[in-house]
């Protein structure tokens, strides 16, 4: 089943950050979450159904840690990160203009109608991905849990199909992108709101049209969201993919063809990993 995969670069060096102990090179260069950003993409290259790839990585200066010293750590690793992901044949995009998440949405978006593909898979734990689900064409991969959501999935999941789920995260709240939400408005108000009405500008404005709603507190979400409205149309907006990154590659050129042995090599004694060579990898022909 010939299948892209879409892989949150960003997002993957966070978590293998965050997530693996802590190693160093001899001249104590911090390089631990590279390491096992290495292990985690082989573990993925390995899917049977892997027939095209790509990583996106947002620019250096957007990744942002809690802690400044985190945040270091992170940007001296970033690099590399991009270096893993190269050496193993993965296409890269650096954005700068736009947002990683911005490319992933774009390729899913534009490789969609291409029928030489079985399907998408974009590999992120983030909610907001699931705007970009449709039916079994184009699935969410939450590597973490190892849980694919397609359509139906999205729907069981939030109560509402992919198309409202920029709407469902405005009234909810997103954390990760910094969306607080609308006070008031859990998973199932948000839900039963939007099904009723669909877009949030088609939301009704008279607190007695909420009065037919099935949902605890309506006279009061009512109020709220009628005071709120602009600001949750604003977060809205905030939380849709844009579908018009520049991505030059063609499907083709996405085609995984194996690992490039030199840049193995290299990798190998940036890194001071032996093991690295000694891997069972695919390596793709000399000249591809």
């Amino acid at each position: 089943m010939p299948t892209l995969y879409l892989i949150d670069g960003s997002f993957e060096l966070f978590r293998c950050f965050f997530g693996a102990p802590r190693s160093q090179r001899s001249d104590g260069g911090e390089v631990g979450a590279v390491r096992t950003l290495l292990s985690t993409t082989l573990s993925l290259l390995r899917e049977e159904s892997l027939t095209h790839v790509a990583v996106a990585f947002d620019d250096v200066d957007m990744l942002e840690a809690r802690e400044p010293e985190d945040t270091e750590l992170i940007h001296a690793q970033y690099d590399l990160a991009r270096d893993v992901f190269a050496a193993l044949g993965v296409a890269v995009w650096t954005m700068s203009d736009f947002s990683a998440d911005d490319a992933l949405a774009t390729a899913a978006h534009r490789f969609e109608s291409d029928p030489s593909l079985e399907r998408i898979v974009i590999c992120s734990s983030d909610n907001d991905f699931a705007q970009c689900v449709r039916g079994e064409r184009i699935v969410l991969y939450n590597r973490i849990k190892r849980v694919m959501l397609n359509e139906a999935a999205v729907l069981e999941k939030f109560g509402v199909p992919p198309e409202r789920i920029p709407e469902w995260l405005a009234l909810v709240g997103d954390k990760s992108d910094g969306i607080p939400g609308i006070p008031g408005f859990g998973p199932k108000a948000a839900a039963v709101v939007l099904r009723r009405w669909g877009r949030m500008e088609n939301i009704a404005m008279e607190p007695g049209a909420w009065e037919e709603l099935d949902v605890r507190g309506k006279a009061k979400l009512a109020s709220t969201f009628i005071e709120r409205r602009q600001e949750a149309i604003r977060y809205r907006d905030q939380g849709i993919k844009r579908l018009d990154a520049p991505l030059p590659e063609s499907l083709e050129d996405l085609r995984w063809l194996g690992a490039d042995r030199q840049q193995l090599e290299s990798l190998s004694q940036t890194l001071e990993d032996g093991s690295i060579l000694q891997r069972q990898i695919p390596l793709r022909d000399a000249g591809q």
